[in-house]
């Protein structure tokens, strides 16, 4: 596929302003009306309807730009260049794995596409809870439609890859609804690459959208380029430092910085990064709200072995979902969760499958044969599901501590039953809930009573996510929020944060077109903000 367009490199040779790395070195001084830190959802969709609305803007981004042409569907090359920390992201405890993208686009260029609105559970819960009274399916129902016109994001009418058909039929035998997965692509190969970042630039993510319609609009982006901290006085932030990195992270040598001034500065470095922009620059924070309340959707999943070969590795990656035991729980009652089925492939499943040596390599033997399914627990409606907190390590890095509490647990067992009943009504010879403690169980009687008696521990549940949320919540008071319902900070005039961050609870859904939505509303408040004019739709 190396001769397939890349329109990436056809935008740099018409001249994009892209600074950093090797595309040259960082000025000292950059002027602007606005300078964004990030360049994943929340950034692209604000870049776009910015410059749209003729405002000077600049995006910073700590990792590096890759293209179609760099993507090659290798894991070995993938994970290191696209990924934070090589895709191995970890809690403060390491009891939680996290998928996060570090590159232009963000963890947009890696997701696997699905796509869904927020909730109206949700949305309801921050009405009541947060003050959020303009939260209403009704109010942001044009953002959406914007950002999922723009996006091409359609339920998926290609038939299921066999994982995926897995969970369908395992639901229709067991009477439970399952629907299938919008996503974003135009065009789609089937290759079910998604997470190594799409080769035929069929995935509309921001690196192919809005993050070259803003440059095309004469944005300046900057890649290799760590926000480091604002610089705050008066009530307002008078510039942004930065410095440059390494592909690996590590600052230049020698050391290499730019300072940014702007009008405005957005936030959207994701609901890690974010946090830790604020706290490395000493923000205010009154009421102690600051990168707490950061929440996960906390994964735990169930393999299974079937007869006829699965190959979840190839075809479109998540396209059948079940709500079903989410809707059966109170929004605020035991936790519930979300089932899907991930794509499968080799460094993937063997660095989340349990055991070693002899016991691993004979589960690896089964891997064309293998299935998965995944839930994703809706954290944050609950006291007892309060989410972790984002801090500093002693460099300044960020770090989250995120609790695995017993009631998070006790929803993580209830998820690998559902899950294993599910595959067993699908045709499964095996199940094996992914638990240090278990084995491949033969019946479903047989792995219900080995589940309920499994010790829900952390390190012993494999726990991942790729999903974060949370750390600047919005909220109509500011004893409740760091930032308001327009995404502007409450301490800080010229400040806003649009990315997932902003959240305050998780979403209960994969979040990606939640923050398309949300941001979308509030880049075109802030446009309308800074130029006087009527807001710019996004295109």
């Amino acid at each position: 596929m190396s001769n397939f367009p890349d329109p990436v490199r056809e935008g740099l040779q018409r001249g994009w302003k892209v600074l950093g790395g090797p595309h040259g070195a960082l000025p000292e001084r950059i002027t602007c009306d606005v300078a964004i830190v990030g360049s994943g959802a929340g950034a692209g969709i604000s870049a776009e309807v910015l410059t749209r609305a003729g405002l000077k803007v600049v995006l910073v981004e700590e990792g590096p730009l890759k293209s179609s042409s760099d993507f090659r569907q290798r894991e070995s090359e993938a994970y290191p260049s696209l990924y934070q920390d090589s895709a191995s992201r970890k809690t403060a405890d390491k009891a939680i794995s996290i998928l996060q993208g570090r590159c232009v686009g963000g963890s947009t260029t890696v997701n696997w596409t699905s796509s869904f609105r927020t909730p109206e559970s949700t949305l309801g819960f921050w009405q009541q809870r947060f003050g959020l009274q303009e939260y209403t399916r009704a109010a942001l129902a044009p953002y959406f439609e914007q950002a999922e016109r723009r996006l091409h994001i359609s339920p998926w009418l290609a038939p299921p890859n066999e994982n995926n058909a897995l969970l369908q039929r395992g639901a229709e035998k067991l009477g439970i609804a399952a629907s299938v997965i919008a996503r974003n692509v135009k065009g789609c190969w089937n290759l079910g690459s998604c997470g190594m970042g799409c080769p035929t630039n069929a995935k509309q993510s921001m690196l192919v959208t809005t993050i070259p319609a803003a440059l095309d609009q004469g944005a300046t982006l900057l890649v290799q380029t760590r926000a480091e901290q604002l610089v705050l006085a008066g009530g307002k932030a008078q510039a942004l430092h930065c410095v440059a990195v390494l592909p690996n992270g590590a600052p230049t040598t020698p050391a290499q910085t730019t300072t940014i001034v702007a009008t405005h500065f957005v936030l959207a470095g994701g609901a890690i990064n974010s946090p830790a922009v604020l706290l490395r620059s000493k923000a205010p924070d009154p009421h102690g709200l600051l990168g707490t309340r950061t929440f996960l959707h906390p994964v735990v999943m169930s393999a299974a072995v079937l007869e006829q070969r699965v190959e979840g590795w190839a075809g479109a990656p998540q396209t059948v979902y079940t709500d079903h035991y989410l809707e059966t729980q109170p929004i605020d009652g035991p936790i519930g969760f979300k089932l899907e089925a991930p794509p499968l492939h080799p460094v993937i499943l063997a660095t989340t499958l349990p055991g070693h040596g002899q016991a691993q390599a004979d589960l690896l033997a089964k891997f064309p044969h293998t299935h998965v399914l995944l839930a994703l627990l809706r954290d944050g409606f609950h006291e007892q599901a309060p989410g972790g907190r984002v801090r500093l390590r002693g460099d300044g890095s960020a770090l989250l501590d995120y609790p695995l509490t017993d009631f998070v647990m006790q929803g993580a067992r209830r998820a690998l039953l559902a899950m294993a009943e599910l595959q067993f009504a699908s045709g499964a010879q095996e199940v094996l809930p992914v638990h240090e403690m278990a084995r491949p169980y033969g019946s479903w009687r047989q792995a219900r009573e080995a589940i309920q008696a499994l010790p829900m521990k952390p390190m012993l549940t494999k726990v991942v996510s790729a999903h974060v949320m949370g750390g600047c919540a919005m909220a109509a008071g500011e004893a409740q929020g760091v930032v308001r319902g327009d995404g502007r900070h409450w301490q800080i005039e010229n400040l806003s944060v649009h990315d997932g961050s902003v959240f305050p609870t998780s979403v209960g859904a994969n979040p990606q077109l939640s923050i398309y939505g949300i941001t979308n509303r509030m880049a075109q408040g802030l446009a309308q903000h800074l130029t006087g004019e009527a807001p710019v739709a996004l295109a």
